[in-house]
């Protein structure tokens, strides 16, 4: 296996990623239901997203921390959620990669998910 090295590789990490969160029973429903993504316009910002996350490109322009928040007022986002889409991440990270930008992938996801799960928790 190789490191992450450039977009084709993070478009195979999301588009891997993304397939799994679909099917899954603990936080598919987030995306397949209660938000009920366009995936062709979605996907694309998440590429971007990662690019700039392990790249420094600055391509991504949004807000992911207030477009989680909206979600969990739709449909409140707890510990278990999050666990299990580090849990996804993770493994899928593991599956295709290895090295450091693998891992500063996810950590990078880590530290999201634990950011979010904070200001989350702050509002309750």
């Amino acid at each position: 296996m190789t490191d992450i090295k450039d977009r084709q590789d993070i478009q195979l990490l999301v588009d891997s990623f993304y397939k799994k969160v679909i099917e899954d029973e603990t936080i598919g429903f987030f995306f397949n239901e209660v938000v009920k993504l366009n995936w062709e316009k979605h996907m694309p910002l998440m590429y971007n997203f990662w690019e700039t996350t392990l790249f420094h490109t600055a391509l991504y322009k949004g807000n992911p921390m207030q477009a989680h928040l909206e979600l969990n007022e739709k449909s409140a986002m707890k510990k278990i959620h999050f666990d299990q889409w580090i849990g996804l991440f993770k493994s899928t990270v593991d599956e295709h990669f290895q090295g450091t930008k693998a891992e500063l992938a996810k950590q990078r996801a880590m530290s999201i998910a634990m950011i979010m799960q904070v200001k989350i928790s702050q509002l309750e």
